[in-house]
């Protein structure tokens, strides 16, 4: 599956001082610096593609486009590999709620999502990987679980034994109350008559009446949800056996801790042996009118939508940096008007010839990003310098400047 287009990100001077660039690693709780690599290898989950893409989305590949960015200003490279789940039940019950074939609603919905990604000037992944066409790998990967002997039959549907990995759980450190109300609410099946264990996740779905289906040794269905990232980020990234982690970083919303994260790692941990991700990373979710921004509740606001509105995907971007990456945010109407007022202002101040200096405030976004992509501090540096520049202080090189902002914070003037 074809990702959206490639992006030219401007070269930083070697004057400007990189260090190490620390993060939130949800797994252990605490700000860890990411070990200097050559090569990094990073996995982030993509969309279920039956509407897209909301500013729940927007935030999340913004975080990870900001890493991204911070990697390769380094000089590493990114193998950065993102899913989407081309089937599922979600999917399936929206086609048929419109009346609608679910490859077709699939398809309207990644082509609206690689659009906003591209006006949202997001680095593309290396690979962009569908469920569908990876059925055969994923079959795969099941069997090496079958074969480890961590694998049962209820009826026609094929389960993972999750204790299976003697760290089940250590990734989200939930108790296994917490872990099973968690589960009950995210799409799990704790209470199914059969189940070895009530968290054992589902791997392989038998065939039901009417629902698309593909055959392999474990009889006609479809994969479940945890083992597609199992199995695409192990094949893709091709994790080296030197190393004691599969990958350096796994992304995505924090509603994806558990069940999806610690089960996917699981199902990772008893195919390879070793564990799955280096540092667990990540975003919150956005709310609108004082409750969580979700389908389910009809209250989603879209990035096409915005843009439609006249909104410039550059102001998205500015409104979303002013938060906090990991914490939840109460989405307001005023954030994006402001944004836009903003972007205004400095794209103005980065067209004057004398402009305030320039050198410091590139090394203290610098710095601020290497602090767990503290955006709310750049935001600060940035609006600081352009209230310098106002008060007609000069020295400074605005195309250096604007090439930075490109590079770094994918703020293309």
């Amino acid at each position: 599956m074809r990702a959206w287009p490639e992006l030219y990100v401007p070269q930083i001077s070697s004057r400007f001082t990189f260090v190490p660039l620390s993060l939130f690693n949800s797994a252990s709780g605490k700000v860890e610096d990411l070990a200097i690599k050559p090569t990094y290898r990073m996995y982030v989950c993509g969309i279920t593609p039956y509407d897209a893409t909301h500013l729940g989305h927007a935030a999340t590949y913004l975080t990870f486009d900001l890493i991204h960015r911070y990697l390769l200003a380094t000089g590493a490279r990114v193998h950065y590999v993102q899913n989407t789940t081309d089937i599922d039940d979600p999917l399936l019950e929206r086609a048929a709620r419109d009346n609608q074939e679910w490859q077709t609603l699939a398809q309207s919905q990644i082509d609206l999502f690689r659009g906003d990604m591209t006006d949202l000037h997001v680095i593309p992944p290396e690979d962009y990987i569908g469920v569908v066409e990876s059925i055969e790998l994923i079959a795969q990967s099941i069997s090496q679980l079958k074969d480890a002997g961590s694998t049962y039959f209820v009826e026609k549907d094929l389960y993972f034994k999750v204790y299976e990995d003697p760290d089940f759980r250590t990734r989200s450190n939930l108790t296994d109350e917490e872990a099973l109300t968690l589960f009950a609410e995210r799409g799990g099946d704790p209470a199914r008559v059969g189940k070895q264990h009530p968290l054992d996740a589902l791997l392989w779905l038998g065939n039901k009446d009417g629902e698309p289906g593909w055959d392999s040794a474990f009889g006609n269905g479809r994969p479940g949800w945890h083992i597609e990232c199992s199995a695409i980020a192990l094949h893709y990234l091709k994790p080296d056996q030197n190393e004691p982690f599969s990958i350096d970083i796994q992304g995505g919303g924090n509603d994806l801790i558990f069940p999806h994260h610690e089960m996917s790692a699981a199902q990772s941990r008893v195919m390879t042996g070793k564990p799955f991700a280096r540092t667990y990373i990540h975003t919150g979710m956005i709310g609108l009118d004082g409750e969580k921004m979700s389908k389910s509740r009809g209250n989603l606001i879209f990035v096409s939508k915005l843009i439609a509105r006249g909104f410039e995907p550059i102001a998205i971007r500015w409104a979303l940096m002013q938060h906090e990456y990991a914490r939840d945010l109460m989405w307001e109407e005023s954030f994006i008007e402001s944004a836009q007022s903003e972007i205004q202002d400095l794209r103005d101040a980065l067209s004057r010839s004398e402009v305030a200096p320039t050198d410091q405030v590139i090394q203290d976004i610098i710095l601020a990003l290497a602090d767990n992509v503290n955006t709310p501090e750049v935001v600060l540096i940035l609006r600081n310098w352009l209230k310098a520049t106002n008060e007609n202080q000069s020295g400074g090189e605005p195309g250096e400047l604007s090439r930075t902002l490109d590079s770094l914070l994918g703020l293309s003037f």
